[in-house]
């Protein structure tokens, strides 16, 4: 069989990897179908309020954590999942009705408002909607079993973000933007549907179905944050993650806005580099991320992309033209989504079954979001002070250093606790 030579896929694991394949598809589908009608929003109020609008997000994220640890608390993941993206569908239902029956003339109060809060409602739900899903991937798959199989499932998620991308691009124009609401909640509907028939995971105890919920305070995902070392520093890893990435989105913007003069021609460039980054992230996942997290183990894995960016910032320094931008774009996106994140949620497998919910869901919104402000403000400030594309680029490389040196510890710790563990992750089992 094809698929086994690509990935080391066990007999009794099928269920579970293409339930979960299909799971994340549906996910990111949802989101990427949202995703345009968010960037227009950004677009139509101008860069001048964009700021306010990740300040708006950042706050919502903290908001929404409490209410999300208390499904937590009262109910199973089965069933609180669920219930999850069931509000995340009403939520969508809601904005659909607005925008079909109120005034949304362009320019009218009505119609700015809606777009605000509409951009800061998608982007809580990006990132509430895939925390969620790798939360329960972490909690269901052992720590061998993430090494070997989450990279194929990441390629559920990939071809979900270009189905989505290619379902707004086609429909947009014969059903009308609005109605792309029904169809982003009728697919993320279909998410909510695979988690609730969600196969026994192998080696996963028949009583797991009837599970007691996990209980615990709302407040736990805070609190054990702040009380673990380990989760302080993939926090850290995280934060230093959104910085580069924010330094690396501005360097493009302003590289390409100053290299591409018409609208037309930007957009054909930058739509070629984000083909590029799919092409290659797929490429990756089908081949490699697995298989590599296991040649050259997690805490290389965790390395690597700390490493591409010292070099990609250094040679961004010393060459500030788009060539370097666009190269050194797609190969950190890429590796990335192939190989990073894969990674990071490998690190989850080995903390206890209430942190993969509550404290990972903190640090995977509110903790990235908040990387988020302090990369575009860190940004601005060097900028402020003098600093062009070149100093500003060296001035990263100190920052991905800190940050392989996380990544390193990241892989290590991870080691020593499945050994401590015995490499399980299942329900109730020991931590």
């Amino acid at each position: 069989m094809i698929l086994k030579r690509l990935v080391d896929l066990r007999d009794d694991e099928h269920r579970a990897v293409w339930t979960s394949f299909g799971y994340f598809f549906f996910v990111l589908a949802s989101y990427f179908i949202l995703r345009p009608i968010r960037d227009e929003v950004a677009a139509a109020s101008g860069v001048r309020n964009l700021p306010w609008m990740f300040a708006g997000t950042l706050v919502a994220t903290l908001l929404l954590n409490p209410l999300f640890a208390a499904l937590v608390v009262r109910y199973p993941p089965r069933r609180f999942i669920p219930v999850a993206y069931q509000f995340f569908v009403l939520n969508l239902l809601g904005f659909y009705l607005l925008m079909r029956f109120s005034d949304q003339t362009q320019g009218s109060a009505t119609a700015i408002w809606t777009g605000r809060v509409f951009f800061v409602w998608t982007s809580v739900f990006n990132l509430f909607v895939v925390s969620i899903f790798w939360s329960f991937m972490a909690d269901v798959f052992r720590s061998d079993q993430a090494k070997r199989l989450f990279g194929f499932i990441g390629v559920g998620g990939t071809l979900g973000s270009i189905a989505g991308s290619v379902v707004t691009a086609s429909l947009a124009g014969l059903i009308g933007t609005v109605n792309l609401l029904l169809v982003s909640a009728a697919l993320l509907g279909t998410a909510a549907f695979l988690v609730s028939r969600f196969p026994r995971a192998p080696g996963e105890p028949p009583s797991a179905r009837n599970e007691p919920p996990i209980g615990g305070s709302i407040w736990a995902g805070f609190s054990h944050l702040v009380a673990s070392p380990y989760l302080l520093v993939i926090c850290l890893f995280l934060i230093l993650y959104t910085i580069g990435s924010t330094f690396l989105y501005f360097q493009q913007t302003d590289i390409v806005g100053r290299f591409y003069e018409t609208r037309d021609a930007r957009t054909a460039i930058l739509a070629r580099i984000e083909l590029a980054v799919q092409v290659l992230t797929v490429v990756t996942q089908v081949f490699l991320t697995g298989r590599v997290i296991r040649w050259i183990g997690l805490a290389a894995a965790l390395a690597l992309l700390p490493a591409l960016s010292v070099l990609g910032f250094t040679a961004l320094g010393i060459a500030p033209v788009f060539a370097t931008v666009a190269a050194f774009s797609v190969i950190r996106r890429g590796a990335n989504f192939a190989l990073t994140n894969p990674a990071m949620e490998i690190l989850f497998t080995v903390v206890p079954r209430e942190d993969k919910y509550k404290a990972k869901s903190f640090i995977e919104t509110f903790v990235y979001r908040g990387g988020d402000q302090i990369g575009a403000w860190s940004y601005a400030g060097l900028v402020a002070i003098g600093l062009g594309s070149a100093g500003i680029a060296f001035a990263a490389v100190p920052l991905a250093l800190v940050w392989l040196f996380c990544g390193v510890w990241l892989g290590r710790e991870h080691g020593r606790r499945a050994t401590a563990s015995g490499g399980s992750s299942h329900p109730g089992s020991p931590r």
